[in-house]
């Protein structure tokens, strides 16, 4: 393990590293269409949502379209899916519902014990492309302990830009190699040491489902730190 003597600040990226948001997201799914009424292949939904985060975000980061806050492309996904999908009876009241089971994403079950040890030592934060409103309910449901959130919204640029970084690190007014990315995906942290934080890597070999590839399965690089989870995380901290 990298002398991280400097490092006085660790912010985690949160969709899939600290919270299981397939499983989730079917659970809670399923369990309101039956409450409804509605009949759909809930598993189908979430794994065509989440395919299109990406390409929903990379036309903002290429400036083909205005800041738009995740909550709301979330939406406009939500929308195309359904009516591609031939999903019937979700009126505007069911959309928006199903539209906040981002909000309500559990964590994996070492989330919440590793980040409470961690934060007796560190400042802990979220570094993600969650909008600021979709965070706080997260937290609150979940019972993850921030100490800030940060959010790609405060600064306007979408994880992987250099800002997303560099911004959450001036807004807690440290250097970059103050700042640990604590992450499962192995894209998100190399383009966080690129620009100058120091990097910890664990897998979640089961975060989408049968769809899972060989990418994040371990570390493809010399992370600062590469643990089992979130609580081996702490120890090898020293927490």
């Amino acid at each position: 393990m990298s002398d991280l003597s400097r490092v006085k600040a660790l912010l985690f990226d949160v969709f899939g590293s600290v919270v299981d948001w397939r499983g989730s997201l079917i659970r809670d799914l399923t369990d309101y269409g039956r409450k409804i009424g509605v009949a759909a292949d809930w598993a189908l939904l979430v794994d065509e949502w989440r395919a299109n985060y990406q390409p929903s975000m990379e036309q903002v980061r290429a400036g083909k379209r205005p800041w738009t806050k995740l909550d709301d492309l979330h939406r406009e996904t939500l929308d195309m899916l359904i009516a591609r999908l031939k999903i019937e009876g979700l009126d505007e009241a069911a959309r928006r519902h199903v539209n906040l089971g981002w909000h309500r994403l559990d964590p994996w079950p070492d989330a919440v014990a590793g980040l409470t040890r961690l934060k007796r030592k560190y400042v802990i934060g979220t570094l993600s492309n969650g909008n600021l409103g979709l965070l706080a309910a997260m937290a609150k449901r979940a019972g993850l302990p921030w100490d800030v959130i940060l959010s790609a919204e405060l600064v306007r640029a979408y994880k992987p830009q250099p800002q997303s970084y560099l911004g959450a690190a001036e807004l807690l007014s440290m250097a970059p190699d103050e700042v640990m990315l604590c992450a499962a995906h192995n894209g998100d942290l190399a383009a966080a040491r690129k620009c100058g934080l120091r990097t910890a890597f664990w897998p979640r070999p089961t975060e989408y489902g049968p769809r899972q590839t060989p990418r994040d399965l371990a570390a493809d690089s010399d992370w600062d730190v590469v643990a089992a989870d979130m609580v081996d995380l702490a120890a090898r901290l020293g927490c």
